[in-house]
């Protein structure tokens, strides 16, 4: 599609298909086209952030987003986008902007607002719920990628997802579940894992050098020991905040995160989801025995990888849905 939403080609002939979705982070996508006729002129015609990528599985709308990267090849196309977050990755804060005790969905909101404001690609957001978590920040103008401080904000009691165009913006405690998996829709297994490295017991946070800023959660655990971790947030600008944030970090990282990844197998035919419903941020009952670690409850979706290849005249395409799950402290609450 053109930035003015005009369609600027089809790819009817697809070799080979990929697209994810991620939590508090930037999906991708990438296609290979085996163009022809028509086809092939007008692809040869489109350049990267004036175009975007959009992709029907079954005929269901699924992914799309500004094509970032093209390679024309002998016979093929190879296009690769990110999706409608990427924008903000090349955007800084456009304006001088403090908040005093708000709840940070309410500062989300904003941040994406703004970096859109000069230019918007089209856009929508959607808060799925409030964080329930006050904050004070304080951002200034031409300082800092928005991207860079949207994750940040994430890290203090919220996620994000983009879907298409909208952005959906989720209390962290989010677990409303889209779908149940088990060992029978799992043919070829699944990996648990536990991210050791993840752990921390005790956070401490610093706000912006000149308020002084300072907070922390968490101390010695009876089971884990003392793990402790320090990081600065120069947009915070009060000892309260700066507490919160340490508490919702310290949420997150205990006890040990801990991971399902269904290995990019294909989900069995029979299995009781819907892909186009695999959000991340939603979540799915898992319960599998297929492993020495037992796994039964409600994991939140964290990505989805969709890749399909178009096959040839002696071998048929095949797609291949993975999934990954999490369970950290936040989803426990």
């Amino acid at each position: 599609m053109d930035r003015s939403g005009a369609m600027v080609a089809v790819g009817e002939v697809l070799t080979a298909v990929e697209w994810t979705r991620a939590l508090d982070a930037v999906s991708t996508a990438r296609v290979m086209i085996n163009p022809d006729g028509d086809c092939c002129n007008r692809l040869g015609r489109i350049s990267t952030w004036r175009n975007s990528l959009v992709l029907f599985r079954d005929g269901r709308y699924v992914w799309d987003g500004p094509i970032t990267a093209i390679s024309w090849k002998l016979g093929a196309i190879e296009l690769q986008a990110k999706d409608v977050l990427a924008w903000l990755d090349n955007r800084v804060v456009h304006q001088d902007r403090t908040f005093s005790n708000v709840d940070v969905m309410e500062i989300a909101e904003w941040l994406i607002d703004d970096g859109y404001a000069p230019d918007d690609p089209g856009h929508t957001v959607q808060v799925v719920g409030w964080a329930g978590i006050s904050g004070s920040r304080s951002y200034s103008k031409n300082v800092g990628q928005t991207g860079d401080h949207l994750r940040q904000l994430a890290e203090a009691g919220l996620d994000y997802t983009a879907i298409g165009s909208k952005i959906l913006l989720l209390p962290e405690t989010h677990m409303a579940s889209v779908g149940r998996l088990s060992d029978a829709d799992l043919p070829a297994g699944l990996e648990v894992a536990e991210d050791g490295g993840s752990l921390v017991t005790r956070w401490i946070v610093a706000g912006s050098e000149q308020s002084g800023a300072l907070g922390e959660a968490g101390g010695v655990d009876e089971f884990y020991g003392l793990h402790e971790r320090y990081v600065e947030q120069s947009e915070i600008t009060d000892n309260t905040s700066a507490a919160e944030a340490a508490t919702a970090r310290r949420r997150a990282s205990m006890p040990v995160p801990v991971f399902v990844d269904t290995q990019e197998v294909t989900l069995a035919p029979e299995a009781a989801i819907d892909v186009p419903s695999l959000v991340p941020g939603w979540a799915l009952d898992v319960t599998s025995a297929g492993t020495c670690r037992k796994v039964a409850q409600r994991l939140k979706i964290t990505g989805v990888k969709v890749t399909e290849t178009g096959g040839d005249e002696n071998t048929p395409g095949q797609e291949s849905v993975q999934v990954q799950v999490a369970a950290t402290g936040a989803e426990a609450a």
